[in-house]
C-alpha cells in the first residue's frame, strides 16, 4: 500500500522507473520500498500500534479488489478531528495532579511521537448534559428579565473548563475551538424550563447579543472560537439542557438577529447551522435557500444517531459552497472495543470525509469510572475517550478511533479520489509536508488482499481482519 502511495506522490527517485512501466508495460520492472503504518485491532491485541514492512508496486496480474488512487481529484480541505472538551470532562483533568494532568494534555493535543494531534474540539456554551449541574452564563431568579445582559457571566467555565483551556492552547496554539450551546437562559424560553421549549421571538436578539458577550468574553481570556453552532441537537427537546428550534426558526434567527450582531460587533466567528442528525438534510437546506440567511452562514454540522452518512453529500449537493462539520457521536457503557471501533472508523472517520466533512469529532473526552459527571437527566451512559479515576487516566475505544486520525491527517490536509470497489472502505489525504496518509478499515475476519492502483500499476496490499490501519508514505 505504502509503495504505491509512495509512487503517487510522484517522488522524484521513482519517477524514471514508473515512466518506464507505464509506457512499455514491463511486468519485470518493479520497485520496493519501505513503508510505515500503525494498526489496531478489534481484538485490542494490538492499539495504535506502528509497523514497518514493505510494498512491491508492479504490473503483475491478480484477482485482488482494486482501491484506485486519483491525485488530481481533491475535494475539502479538513480542519481537524478531536472530542468535546465538555465541562465534565475538564473538571475530571482539572482534579488530576498537575504531573498527570500535564502528561495527558500533551499526549492528547501534543505534536510529538507520544501524542495523538488532536485539533479541533467543541466545548458548549453553558452547561451540556455531561456538567454535573445545569447553568447559562445569565442565570435569575423566576420572573425575572436581563434585557441588557448586565448580569452575564463566564464565572462557571472559570473554575475547570477554561483553565484547561488556556493549558491545551498553550501545547497547541493552532487548536480550533467550536461552541455549541445546549440551552438558552431559562427566562428566555416559552416553558421556562431547562429541559425543550423554544426561545421566545421577542428575546431573539438579546440572545444573539448573549453570543456576542460570549465570544468577546472568551477571547478576552485568550480563547478564540473558530466556530459555534447556533443549537446542539435543535430537534431533541428531551435532554436536560436542551431546547428546540424549527429549520424557520433557526433561519430567522440566524438572518435577522445573530448574523447582523456579529457583523457589527466585527466577530469573524463563523455561524454553523443545524448540529443535530443525518435524518434530517433538509433542515439545513431549507435555512440555506434563504439567501439572506445563507449569507451569514459557514456550513452545516451532523451527528449520526440517526439517519446515513451520505446525507451529508446531498447538503453539499445543494450548497457546494458551504462547509460540512462532524460534530458529535458518543460510544456508550454498552458498547464493544470490536463494534464501536470498526462502526465508528467506518462511518464517523472515513464515511464523513469521504462526504465533504472538514471535522470528525467524537463526543465526550473524558468520563468517571461511574460514567459521571452529568446533569440530572442527562447522559448515563457517555464513555469518554479516556476514564480517569483520581489521577489515573486509561484509554477507550474512541481514543483509538480519533487517533487513527489525528495523529496523521494535520489540519490543511486535502482529501483525494479513491474508489471505494473493495471489501474494505478507506479514505485518502494529501498532507500540507507532501505526504499521503489513507485510512482503512477491514469489518472481514480474515485479512483481505487489495490491489493499491495509480496509473495503470498497483501494490499488493495486505489488510488485516477486524482492525484499522493507517498507512503514512
Amino acid at each position: 500500500m505504502s509503495l504505491s502511495l509512495f509512487l503517487l506522490a510522484g517522488v522524484v527517485s521513482m519517477s524514471s522507473n514508473c515512466s518506464k512501466n507505464n509506457a512499455g508495460g514491463n511486468n519485470n520492472n518493479s520497485e520496493t520500498v519501505n513503508a510505515e503504518y500503525w494498526i489496531t485491532r478489534s481484538d485490542q491485541t494490538a492499539t495504535l500500534q506502528k509497523q514497518s514492512t514493505s510494498f512491491v508496486f508492479s504490473t503483475d496480474a491478480n484477482n485482488n479488489s482494486i482501491i484506485e488512487i486519483d491525485s488530481t481529484k481533491t475535494f475539502q480541505t479538513v480542519d481537524g478531528f478531536g472530542y468535546s472538551l465538555t465541562g465534565g470532562s475538564a473538571f475530571l483533568i482539572n482534579k488530576m495532579d498537575e504531573a498527570s494532568k500535564n502528561s495527558l494534555l500533551n499526549e492528547f493535543f501534543g505534536a510529538g511521537e507520544s501524542s495523538i494531534g488532536v485539533s479541533y474540539i467543541r466545548i458548549s456554551i453553558g452547561a451540556s448534559d455531561l456538567d454535573a449541574a445545569v447553568f447559562s452564563y445569565d442565570d435569575l431568579a423566576a420572573g425575572q428579565t436581563d434585557l441588557s445582559l448586565s448580569n452575564f457571566s463566564l464565572s462557571k467555565d472559570t473554575v475547570d473548563l477554561i483553565p484547561v483551556l488556556k493549558k491545551i492552547l498553550a501545547i497547541n496554539p493552532n487548536l480550533k475551538i467550536m461552541g455549541s450551546p445546549w440551552s438558552a437562559p431559562v427566562w428566555m424560553k416559552d416553558n421556562g424550563s431547562s429541559i425543550g421549549g423554544s426561545l421566545k421571538p421577542e428575546y431573539y436578539s438579546v440572545y444573539a447579543q448573549y453570543f456576542v458577550k460570549y465570544i468577546q468574553a472568551m477571547a478576552a481570556k485568550g480563547i478564540n472560537l473558530h466556530a459555534i453552532t447556533v443549537q446542539n441537537e435543535p430537534q431533541h427537546g428531551g435532554n436536560n439542557p436542551s431546547m428546540v428550534m424549527s429549520a424557520l426558526q433557526q433561519g430567522e434567527f440566524v438572518k435577522n438577529h445573530l448574523g447582523p450582531a456579529f457583523r457589527n460587533a466585527g466577530i469573524t466567528t463563523k455561524i454553523v447551522v443545524w448540529d443535530h442528525n443525518c435524518n434530517n438534510p433538509n433542515y439545513p437546506i431549507t435555512i440555506m435557500d434563504d439567501p439572506a440567511a445563507k449569507a451569514f452562514v459557514d456550513g452545516s454540522a451532523f451527528h449520526l444517531y440517526e439517519g446515513e452518512i451520505g446525507a451529508m453529500s446531498g447538503v453539499h449537493a445543494a450548497h457546494p459552497d458551504k462547509n460540512l462539520y462532524f460534530t458529535e457521536q458518543w460510544t456508550g457503557a454498552n458498547g464493544s472495543f470490536d463494534g464501536d471501533l470498526k462502526w465508528h472508523m467506518k462511518n464517523v472517520i472515513i464515511g464523513s470525509m469521504r462526504n465533504w466533512s472538514k471535522v470528525a469529532l467524537e463526543w465526550n473526552l473524558a468520563s468517571d469510572p461511574n460514567y459521571q459527571p452529568h446533569t440530572p437527566g442527562g447522559c448515563s451512559e457517555c464513555k469518554g475517550a479516556v476514564t480517569i479515576s483520581g489521577s489515573v487516566a486509561s484509554k477507550n475505544v474512541s481514543y483509538y478511533i480519533v487517533a487513527h486520525a489525528s495523529k496523521f491527517v494535520t489540519p490543511g490536509s486535502v482529501r483525494i479520489e479513491s474508489s471505494t470497489g473493495s471489501t474494505v472502505s478507506n479514505v485518502v489525504f494529501i498532507r500540507p509536508d507532501g505526504k499521503k496518509v489513507m485510512l482503512v478499515v477491514n469489518e472481514n475476519g480474515a485479512a483481505v488482499n487489495v490491489n493499491l492502483k495509480y496509473k495503470g500499476k498497483w501494490a499488493v496490499v495486505s489488510i488485516p481482519g477486524n482492525a484499522v490501519a493507517t498507512y503514512i508514505w
